[in-house]
C-alpha cells in the first residue's frame, strides 16, 4: 500500500509512505542518473543492495556533518561527472539526509535530490522540511540552507533495524509533535509501551504514530517554509537540545538531547506561561516510559549558555524559547534573562 502526505515549499512534494523502498529506489534509478550517498552502517544494517550503484559513503551521525566531508563529497561528485539533470540520493539517518541535502543545494547551485530515511527520527522530522546544513565549530547546522527534496519515501520496515535506544531517540520527535500540535499523538503513546511498539502488536499504532508526526511537521512547514514564524515551534525543546547535544560531542543522540530540552521547556512553561503541572508531569511520564533522559550535567549550564546565545531562533542578541502555554498551544518567549534560565535549569537538573 501506497499512501503520501503533500509538503508545500518552494515547490510542492510528498512524503510516501511504501513498503517495498529497495523496488522504489530501482525504480528511481532506471529514470535517470543517480548518486546514493549513504554510510557503511546503513548498507549494513539496512541490506542496500549496491551492485551497479553510484555509491559515494560518508560516515555515520553527526561526524558526516563537517567540512573535511563536504570537501570530499564535493571532489567525489567532480570526479565522477555528476551534472544539473542528475539526482542525489539520501539513504540514511537524520544527518545523512541533513548532509547530502545541502550538499544537493550547492552543487551546480542546486540539484534534485530524494531522500529515503532510515530512522524514526529521520521520518518524522530531520528529512522533512527542506532544511539542510552542517555544523559549526560553535554549534549544530549553522552552515545550512532551505533546499527541499524532491520526495521523501518512508518504510516503517526500516524501522526494526534500529536498536531500541535509536527507535526511543525518534520517539522524542514523535513526543514534540504531540505537545505542540497532536495530542491524540499523546494518548497513543500512553496508551502503548516500548514493548508493543517494537512487536507486530504494535505495528498500526508505529504507523498512525509516524503519519501524524509527518502530518504536523508538513502543515507548519507547507505554513512557514522559511520559519519566519509558527515554523520555530517545530524547535520545542530543541534551543536547550542542540547545546547540549553539541556539548556531548555528539554521543548524545539527538532525540535524547532533545528529551533533556522538552523537559527543560515544560519547567519554563509552568514558571512563566502558566502551563498546569498535568502537562509538566505528563511530559516527565511519556519521556521516563519511553527510557528518554530528563537530566544533564548540573556543573555546565555556562558551556551549554554560550551554545544557546547562536541559537538560530535568537533575535537582537535574545534567547528565544518554544514554551507550552497549554497542550497543542505553543509560543515563542523572549522574556527570559540569563539569569532566568541559569535558575531553571539548577532547578530541573538537581
Amino acid at each position: 500500500m501506497i499512501s503520501a502526505i503533500a509538503v508545500q515549499s518552494e515547490h510542492l512534494y510528498h512524503v510516501t509512505f511504501t513498503d517495498s523502498w529497495q523496488d522504489r529506489l530501482r525504480e528511481i534509478q532506471a529514470e535517470r542518473k543517480c548518486l546514493i550517498i549513504t554510510s557503511r552502517e546503513v548498507i549494513n544494517h539496512t541490506g542496500l543492495k549496491t551492485e551497479g550503484i553510484n555509491l559515494c559513503l560518508v560516515p555515520d551521525g553527526e561526524l558526516a556533518k563537517d567540512f573535511a566531508t563536504l570537501k570530499s563529497v564535493w571532489d567525489f561528485l567532480e570526479t565522477h561527472g555528476v551534472e544539473r539533470g542528475d539526482l542525489i540520493v539520501a539513504i540514511g539517518g537524520g544527518s545523512i539526509t541533513d548532509f547530502a541535502g545541502f550538499i544537493a543545494s550547492t552543487w551546480l547551485r542546486g540539484v534534485e535530490w530524494i531522500a529515503f530515511p532510515t530512522t524514526l527520527a529521520g521520518m518524522v522530522d530531520a528529512s522533512v522540511g527542506g532544511k539542510t546544513g552542517i555544523n559549526g565549530r560553535s554549534g549544530k547546522n549553522l552552515i545550512g540552507s532551505f533546499h527541499s527534496p524532491k520526495e521523501v519515501i518512508i518504510d516503517l520496515a526500516l524501522v526494526s533495524t534500529l536498536s531500541d535506544r535509536d527507535f526511543c531517540a525518534g520517539l522524542a520527535e514523535v513526543i514534540k509533535c504531540g505537545f505542540i500540535a497532536d495530542p491524540e499523538i499523546l494518548r497513543i503513546l500512553q496508551d502503548s509501551d516500548l514493548e508493543t511498539l517494537r512487536s507486530d502488536r504494535g505495528t498500526e499504532a508505529l504507523a498512525e504514530l509516524t503519519w501524524r508526526s509527518v502530518a504536523v511537521k508538513a502543515k507548519i512547514v507547507s505554513e512557514d517554509f522559511r520559519e519566519s514564524g509558527s515554523r520555530a515551534f517545530l524547535n520545542y525543546g530543541h534551543t536547550l537540545g542542540h547545546a547540549i547535544e553539541h556539548h556531548s560531542k555528539y554521543q548524545l543522540r539527538h532525540g535524547e538531547a532533545v528529551a533533556i530540552g522538552l523537559h527543560f521547556a515544560a519547567h519554563l512553561g509552568v514558571k512563566h506561561l502558566g502551563l498546569d503541572r498535568e502537562s509538566y508531569q505528563l511530559h516527565r511520564d511519556l519521556l521516563n516510559k519511553y527510557r528518554l533522559p530528563l537530566k544533564f550535567e548540573g556543573s555546565v549550564f555556562e558551556s551549554l549558555l554560550s551554545v544557546m546565545r547562536v541559537d538560530k531562533k535568537n533575535q537582537d542578541g535574545i534567547i528565544r524559547f518554544v514554551l507550552l502555554r497549554e497542550i497543542g498551544k505553543p509560543q515563542i518567549f523572549a522574556d527570559l534573562t540569563e539569569d532566568d534560565l541559569a535558575s531553571a535549569y539548577q532547578e530541573v537538573m538537581s
